[in-house]
């Protein structure tokens, strides 16, 4: 029987630097955990069978929130193809598979709504994926994202194990990547938008035609919901976890531009990728299991802003 988690159990997050490995840990602090393993890329290459092997070994966590990848917008996805397949695909399955050896039997895997397909029903179930197509833009990290999914569900139905893929929308909050080709398209927007007001500019140019529907989410809600699930014994192992605030792009430039009080025209560079027309998460079974979104997108900018000392 595996002994339950409590506040006493040495949690592993793995990736806590990032966007929301970092915000994880805030949490998980916040919530009262006392045991909060991480480790830097400095001491340990997650790619590296052997090296992830004896630090699980040394170390002995109870629980693992696997938080780690190699993650970017259309642009990096779409320059770095390989990259993206190998580095994601090393370090989730040397992550999942050392959990194995010393037998840990809870984790949540983090995916991204980007594994199921282009042209999905809306808003998206869990049973869609590998239902269609994929985005050609992003297809390399999604199917390494798949493989995870596919990975845990088999060490599940092999082991008995309780390993969660959580499947959440575009997140954004404190310690984002700004890095304008790099970056997701909400902190793109951010900084386009304020920088313009730094500078005076009368116009921004986004990518494609402003009409791809996107879903947000703060990364504080979505940390939330990996602890929640954590030690939760579901029937699914995948499940979406999304707020249900959607808007096309170009609106999310309006709701900045309106917030950070300046006028500006926009332009549309119609020679860039659009990405995936639609993507909304259906979120029944997370609210099934008692779990919701709960921070507004007003209320997440504001903490944005705070994080990056600005006023306005």
């Amino acid at each position: 029987m595996n002994k339950k988690i409590n506040k006493y159990s040495k949690i592993f997050v793995a990736g806590h630097n990032g966007l929301v490995g970092s915000s994880i840990v805030r949490k998980l602090k916040e919530y009262g955990y006392k045991k909060i393993l991480t480790v830097s890329k400095k001491k340990i290459d997650l790619r590296k069978q052997n090296e992830v092997e004896n630090f699980f070994k040394k170390n002995k966590p109870d629980a693992v929130i696997n938080a780690a990848a190699k993650v970017g917008g259309i642009y990096a996805n779409n320059r770095y193809k390989a990259d993206f397949i190998f580095d994601n695909l090393s370090i989730q399955n040397n992550i999942i598979h050392s959990s194995f050896l010393t037998g840990i039997k809870d984790m949540i895997f983090l995916g991204s709504s980007c594994v199921y397909p282009k042209n999905c029903k809306q808003p998206i179930k869990e049973t869609y994926l590998l239902n269609g197509e994929l985005e050609k833009t992003n297809e390399p990290y999604a199917i390494a994202k798949i493989a995870g999914i596919k990975m845990c569900e088999s060490y599940n139905f092999q082991y008995g194990t309780n390993y969660k893929c959580l499947m959440p929308t575009n997140t954004y909050g404190p310690n984002d990547n700004y890095d304008l080709l790099t970056s997701h398209f909400y902190p793109a927007l951010i900084i386009k938008i304020l920088k313009a007001k730094k500078y005076k500019k009368k116009s921004i140019t986004i990518w494609g035609n402003g009409r791809a529907k996107r879903e947000l989410i703060y990364v504080d809600d979505l940390a939330d919901a990996c602890i929640y699930f954590l030690n939760k014994k579901t029937k699914e192992s995948l499940i979406n976890v999304g707020s249900g605030i959607e808007k096309t792009i170009e609106q999310y430039a309006k709701f900045l531009i309106k917030k950070f009080k300046i006028h500006l025209d926009i332009i549309y560079d119609n020679t860039k990728p659009n990405g995936t027309p639609r993507k909304i998460l259906n979120t029944a079974i997370a609210k099934k299991y008692g779990w919701k979104s709960r921070i507004s997108l007003d209320e997440g900018l504001e903490k944005v802003l705070q994080s990056l000392n600005i006023n306005l």
